[in-house]
């Protein structure tokens, strides 16, 4: 039997959630068919001919994969669906190969390399287990631990890349609360919202960050200072909703037992060496060196080492990832090259996407619809011609990354963690995740809209 004050509360929280709902939902109706009616005017501005229809059908068949995550009844994954669609452009007559070539983004590619590469080495070396160790040395009750993972999460994530830190956290988190004796499911809830928040602060903290930067050319620095008050607020967010939604977990005066810090097994120097290069890769991209440049040089640096097997390293790298990019960019230029006349633009342009609140709705769908970085992609036509296309672009980084802790399957990050999680023997439900994630999503995203 629940008592008064639980019954109370347990009303407030089911109210709370309700309300985001119906928000939420009017947000998604609202957006989604004004947004089905600009694309129904785009892809039927210019006349049909034979490449016009192929890149249409083309481009949504890849998109429609990409957001089912495999197609129906194959074995076709988003990675395979990317690189079908972009040699269908080419097969088809719509882009020449020359052309497809230069429509990759090379930067965007050797950005993410290097910093998987990065984050390999500091995985392999043990720095994480270390800091994980630390954490465990100071956090006293249930609430600091909770706000430590959210800030070493979140801190990671913002500059390395997020789902290679939920690769990394996951399994941490899940030895800590087990160590330490607590429910893990609400630590792991944290793990990938904080990530995705604190990855909006900096053009390496995601994969659609570093599209981002490379199309609109922000400084590193300059992007960092225009999005950390989000992340950081976010973080704050998402600290108080775990909190609130866990009352019996968190709000109480019970001490978490002592335990002995877990075995490191790390490697000093190579945790130093990684380390030192991070760092010094962070000081590069502030002051404002190529960042694609300064990621794959400190990745190959540390692929020098005695210690690790370079193989080792590259087991950790996401190709099919990268894959999916090169896919993507030429299915995106090949719809842009015969389907995006100067007039569908202006059409969808008189949908208002200067307002930073629209856009940041419009992304928000999007990237739902069809995951971050197709959205980003789909949307790149649109922006080049706004007047202020470098704030433009900070908003739809904002808005693509926070919209991802909407539903567990909102970003790969969730997905990673949910995974790692249930084979370890802990289910994270889709409404477990969703009453957290979804307020979680419409006060971070409103701040954002508000503050860019």
């Amino acid at each position: 039997m629940l008592d008064s004050g639980d019954e109370k509360s347990s009303s407030f929280t089911a109210a709370l959630v309700a309300v985001a709902l119906v928000f939420l939902g009017a947000l998604l109706a609202a957006a989604g068919v004004t947004l089905l009616a600009r694309l129904a005017v785009l892809f039927f501005a210019a006349a049909p001919d034979g490449t016009h229809v192929a890149a249409v059908i083309v481009f949504a068949a890849t998109y429609f994969v990409i957001a089912l995550g495999e197609a129906p009844g194959l074995r076709l994954d988003r990675a395979g669906a990317a690189l079908l669609g972009a040699s269908l452009m080419v097969g088809l007559g719509v882009l020449p190969l020359d052309e497809a070539y230069r429509a990759i983004d090379f930067d965007t590619i050797t950005l993410l390399l290097g910093m998987m590469i990065v984050v390999a080495n500091l995985r392999l070396s043990g720095f994480f287990r270390l800091a994980s160790n630390f954490v465990v040395a100071r956090a006293k009750t249930p609430l600091a631990l909770l706000a430590a993972i959210v800030l070493v999460t979140g801190a990671f994530s913002a500059f390395l890349v997020n789902d290679a830190i939920c690769l990394v956290m996951t399994p941490l988190t899940l030895e800590l609360t087990r160590r330490l004796k607590r429910d893990p499911l609400p630590y792991l809830l944290a793990v990938p919202m904080a990530s995705n928040v604190g990855s909006v602060a900096t053009i390496t903290g995601n994969p659609q960050n570093m599209i981002i930067g490379g199309l609109s050319h922000i400084p590193y620095g300059a992007f960092a200072a225009a999005l950390w008050p989000v992340a950081a607020f976010g973080l704050l967010a998402t600290f108080a909703l775990v909190a609130l939604f866990y009352r019996g977990e968190f709000l109480t005066r019970e001490r978490l037992p002592v335990a002995a810090p877990a075995p490191a097994r790390a490697r000093g120097f190579l945790v130093v060496k990684s380390v030192l290069v991070t760092l010094a890769m962070m000081a590069l991209f502030f002051a404002g060196q190529p960042v694609a440049k300064v990621a794959i040089v400190g990745g190959a640096l540390l692929l020098v080492t005695r210690h690790v097997k370079a193989e080792k390293v590259y087991r950790e790298i996401d190709w099919p990832l990268l894959l999916m990019f090169v896919g993507l960019f030429i299915v995106v230029e090949g719809l842009e090259t015969t389907v995006l006349t100067p007039e569908a633009v202006a059409s969808v342009g008189r949908f208002d996407l200067a307002n930073a609140g629209v856009l940041a709705v419009v992304s928000a769908v999007l990237s739902n619809l069809v995951s971050n970085v197709p959205a980003v992609l789909a949307l790149k036509p649109f922006l080049a011609g706004a007047a202020d296309p470098q704030h433009a672009w900070l908003v739809v980084a904002m808005a693509s990354t926070l919209a991802g802790n909407l539903t567990l399957i909102g970003s790969v990050a969730n997905l990673i963690v949910a995974e790692r999680a249930r084979a370890a023997g802990v289910s994270i439900g889709f409404w477990a995740y969703f009453r957290i994630g979804a307020p979680l999503t419409l006060v971070t995203i409103a701040f954002g809209a508000w503050f860019l």
